[in-house]
């Protein structure tokens, strides 16, 4: 009989749990920070966000007024290595922006409402979108709202637990359902899926060494040598 999916789930979280070790994710040194680094890892990786943090922090703190405040075309330049650089700038100041006009500023206090009334509010702020909205909520309000990335579809995708074609909501929905609603456990898990795909299930994938390899759909069909 196949392991119910609330098994298999925790399964696959204590395994590459004692196999990477607690990761802590996600590197910043305030929730704001978090913010400006959900937007512009947009359609990028993250080294190429990290510099351009550092270089934001290097021109001015790094806070709703600052960045509100900076001059446009000053910020294209800081943010340009993270591609959509025009974009990207125009998005951060309009969240910044709507920070200021509802919550004077305050981003703990657009956090901390009702979950589902929160990450609908970010849906509606221009640039953000599911992945980015969830990402906010757990990784700078610590609200339990689990992240759904590229690397979650290829890792489950091969695993045999997604066929491929599901909505984001409907992939965020499985882990909503299946696990507790816990901040840390959802921090946890979505930095150890980013790190097993870093490491053993790349596009093209590492499956020697993997600690997920007897369980996995694809490896055993024979997809991967």
């Amino acid at each position: 009989m196949a392991k119910p999916l609330t098994g298999c789930l925790d399964d696959i979280f204590n395994r590459l749990l004692t196999h990477f070790g607690a990761l802590h994710w996600w590197p910043a040194e305030s929730p704001f920070e978090v913010v400006v680094g959900a937007i512009l890892t947009q359609n990028t990786a993250w080294r190429n966000v990290e510099g351009v943090i550092a270089a934001l922090k290097d021109e001015a703190p790094l806070t709703v007024a600052s960045l509100l405040w900076m001059d446009r075309q000053r910020l294209e330049e800081l943010i340009r290595p993270s591609g959509f650089f025009r974009q990207k700038a125009e998005r951060l100041q309009l969240f910044a922006t709507y920070l200021m006009d509802h919550y004077a500023g305050d981003l703990g206090a657009m956090l901390s409402g009702p979950l589902q009334q929160v990450r609908d509010e970010l849906l509606c702020c221009k640039g953000v979108g599911p992945e980015t909205a969830d990402s906010i909520l757990l990784y700078a309000g610590d609200r339990p709202s689990f992240v759904v990335d590229a690397y979650t579809r290829r890792l489950f995708g091969r695993l045999g637990l997604l066929q491929g074609k599901e909505s984001y909501d409907k992939v965020r929905q499985m882990f909503m359902t299946h696990l507790p609603h816990n901040s840390d456990l959802f921090n946890e898990y979505h930095a150890l899926i980013v790190e097993q795909c870093k490491q053993y299930c790349r596009t093209k994938p590492l499956c020697c060494d993997c600690p997920l390899q007897g369980d996995c759909a694809a490896y055993l069909r024979g997809d991967y040598p």
